[in-house]
């Protein structure tokens, strides 16, 4: 028997010889320039081929079997498909490549509109032609997330044309509406929904469900929308748009009263102001699609809930429902499991299975818009009674873990991770029984000591990053501090000599620019020391764990604050100082130099603000627990 070295070497032999070459690779030797011609949209070249050899029309071309059209279409050359197809029969337009697919599918996959138009002028059946035992072309325009192709195969496609196979049914329309979802198509999910409602209930892969598809998505909802969305956007998204829009379009379970519109009228100027701002920088447009996307999912998430109320016992919807609600508790999307709550209570409600992992989810996880649906239920603490896991940790040994790392990351600083790890647990240590509170687990361990154990890392962590900025930001308010001291004994212009009688009184002292230098110059040297000050008591302080709570963050805010008014004044007495020694009064001087002294000051305020904003938020802010609506969950 011949080695696995010699059959190799055989093959390499046979394989070199021309004469060997298969019927098929010398077909596509021969059909290159022809597939070059395609790609290039070369009319000519291919009219010619053609006209050479008719059988062309129908030759596989590629190791795919494309045909000449499969490769035109994918190409996008429009023009070449139309003058293609006007050499071929109706009944070689159907032809499919080894995939199964026609180029119909192909125009579908890659969305070339213009060709799929070109196709189903000629041959609307094309639209019903099926690959994969069912698959139309629909679906595939759907995988890919092709919105015009969509829309325009649904508007030539009528109910009244279908045949055995119906691509808004059965495995069809179970693949079309999961499809829908992840492209966030939520208004085609809908109408679908709407036209077979049995889709509800149909599993898709994986044992899947359309209503945990759209679970598992969380960014399309407002309660996730911080992983997607940048600041920015999140701070201007209720001011960017119209209160009309938003009040024709919250109905729904999602409180969207409790964004920026319910503020004290003192913000309204804000927020036209903001309005007009991302009007014009073009936000405005970008922030009410993500909004509108996210108003369509809830809609579609209500619609799923009536029909699998409709469809289902109460017995089956509890299974139904359970793990739902756990991955939207898991991922802190608390619109879907008020929805859920809306159409059966009995999920969230008496004590089950669901209500129990539903709290456990909500803080293991720390998502707290879940946690705080508890407030919006009576009695809530009772809930508390059955939480626990085999290891005999209660709830409260629950919070004292630490978080997962993704809930981590969204917090900036290892400081404001630790602030908030600690507010988790003080919360739960408030709504918590007594007896709980030092109840001991399996390893003989209460909720506190799990907490200092499992976030020994993260308080370290917290240490060395506030060290590090008071580090950093002791060195500017040093440097100011020297600067502002120096220049109040060295004024602008100088003093004075002689033996008159203002001997040693600075030169420009009856100017008014000169007491604005004055005042600048003694306001930046209080709060660069006071800022000094700061810093250095965060570089001594002990770092406990409750001194993250609100000791060390305090001391940062006023240090910043105060760097930052240090750091202005400086720049104002600088500019002074300029304008008095060489402006001579010209008021273009004074303006230049304001206009480059705001640099440094618009520099900090970019780098050093989304910090500052949200630990004062953090810190002194509303809080993140507490009853977010009136509305009772049910």
């Amino acid at each position: 028997m011949a080695s696995s070295e010699e059959r190799g070497d055989n093959k390499i032999q046979q394989s070199s010889l021309p004469a060997e070459e298969s019927a098929g690779t010398k077909d596509l030797k021969k059909y290159l320039p022809l597939y070059i011609a395609a790609l290039q949209g070369n009319w000519e070249a291919a009219k010619q081929i053609f006209d050479e050899d008719s059988g062309a029309i129908q030759a596989k071309i590629d190791t795919k079997d494309s045909t000449v059209l499969h490769v035109a279409v994918r190409a996008g050359q429009d023009e070449f498909v139309k003058n293609w197809i006007a050499l071929m029969p109706d009944g070689l337009l159907d032809a499919k490549d080894s995939n199964g697919a026609t180029a119909l599918f192909v125009a579908a996959a890659v969305g070339n509109l213009d060709a799929a138009k070109i196709l189903v002028g000629r041959v609307p059946d094309l639209l019903y032609v099926t690959r994969n035992g069912g698959y139309f072309p629909l679906q595939e325009a759907a995988y890919y997330a092709h919105r015009e192709m969509i829309t325009y195969l649904r508007s030539v496609m009528t109910r009244d044309d279908f045949g055995r196979e119906n691509p808004y049914d059965g495995d069809n329309g179970i693949y079309l509406l999961q499809y829908f979802i992840a492209a966030e198509f939520f208004d085609f999910a809908l109408e679908l929904v709407d036209t077979n409602p049995k889709l509800a209930i149909r599993k898709f892969d994986r044992n899947k469900y359309a209503l945990k598809t759209i679970t598992e998505r969380n960014n399309v909802f407002l309660s996730g929308c911080g992983i997607r969305w940048n600041s920015w956007e999140q701070f201007i998204l209720s001011c960017a748009l119209t209160e009309a829009t938003l009040t024709t379009q919250s109905t729904n379970v999602c409180d969207v009263e409790s964004l920026v519109y319910n503020a004290q009228p003192l913000f309204r100027n804000l927020q036209a102001m903001l309005r007009k701002f991302a009007l014009k920088i073009g936000l405005r447009k970008r922030i009410k699609e993500k909004f509108l996307i996210h108003q369509n999912a809830l809609k579609l998430v209500k619609r799923l809930c009536e029909e699998i109320q409709r469809l289902l016992s109460i017995e089956e919807m509890l299974d139904f429902y359970h793990d739902i609600i756990t991955t939207a508790a898991k991922s802190g999307t608390h619109e879907i499991i008020e929805e859920i709550a809306r159409v059966c209570p009995h999920t969230i409600y008496f004590g089950g299975r669901s209500t129990v992992e539903f709290f456990v989810m909500a803080v293991q996880n720390r998502s707290e818009h879940v946690y705080n649906l508890v407030y919006q239920m009576g009695h809530h603490k009772i809930y508390y009674s059955c939480v626990g896991d085999s290891l005999g940790n209660n709830v409260f040994h629950l919070a004292a873990k630490l978080a997962p790392s993704h809930k981590l990351n969204q917090i900036p600083g290892a400081a404001l991770q630790m602030q908030r790890e600690i507010q988790w647990f003080k919360e739960i240590e408030k709504i918590i029984d007594p007896r709980s509170r030092e109840q001991l687990n399996k390893y003989g361990k209460s909720p506190k000591v799990v907490f200092t154990e499992e976030h020994e890392k993260l308080k370290e962590e917290g240490e060395k990053w506030m060290k590090e900025t008071a580090n950093s930001c002791t060195i500017t308010a040093a440097l100011i501090t020297t600067v502002m001291f120096a220049a109040a004994i060295t004024v602008p212009g100088g003093t004075n000599s002689g033996t008159q009688s203002r001997n040693g009184f600075p030169i420009f002292t009856g100017d008014p620019a000169f007491i604005v230098f004055a005042i600048s110059d003694a306001i930046s040297l209080f709060t660069s020391v006071t800022s000094l000050l700061m810093f250095l008591a965060i570089l001594t302080a002990r770092y406990a764990e409750e001194d993250f709570l609100y000791a060390l963050p305090k001391r940062l805010i006023i240090g910043l604050v105060t760097l930052f008014l240090s750091i202005s004044f400086m720049m104002v007495a600088f500019s002074v100082t300029l304008y008095l020694v060489f402006g001579q009064r010209k008021g273009w001087v004074l303006i230049l130099v304001v206009a480059l002294a705001g640099l440094p000051i618009v520099s900090f305020v970019l780098l050093q603000f989304p910090l500052l904003i949200k630990l004062i938020w953090s810190t002194y802010g509303p809080g993140i627990f507490g009853k977010k609506s009136n509305r009772p969950l049910i």
